[in-house]
């Protein structure tokens, strides 16, 4: 899975995610988000994560270490999800071969 990092200044997460500046210190200070070297700029790991912490610091008032472990159980579900996916294609695969139908492809 690739990481895409991204990098906005402070007044573009306030005009976007209305996000204000303490918040964001909030987050950087619980590790969510890294500071850029830039003044006033935050460096964020995954595009949809920024957005998905605004929605839940403003809908549900959730405070940092919450939202990390959301985020953290977030992670782990879309790894567990792929993992899933991969093993069932290779039970396909098994199931094909052993069926003697179709090729293997080795995954």
């Amino acid at each position: 899975m690739e990481t895409h990092f991204i990098t906005l200044t402070f007044q573009e997460c306030s005009a976007r995610y209305g996000l204000a500046p303490t918040a964001l210190h909030e987050f950087l200070q619980a590790g969510l988000l890294r500071l850029a070297p830039a003044p006033e700029t935050v460096i964020v790991d995954e595009p949809d994560d920024l957005p998905r912490l605004a929605r839940l610091h403003h809908e549900l008032g959730l405070a940092p270490e919450a939202l990390d472990v959301i985020l953290a159980m977030r992670q782990r579900l879309v790894r567990l999800q792929t993992l899933l996916a991969r093993e069932t294609a290779r039970a396909r695969q098994l199931e094909a071969f052993l069926l003697g139908v179709g090729p293997t492809l080795d995954l």
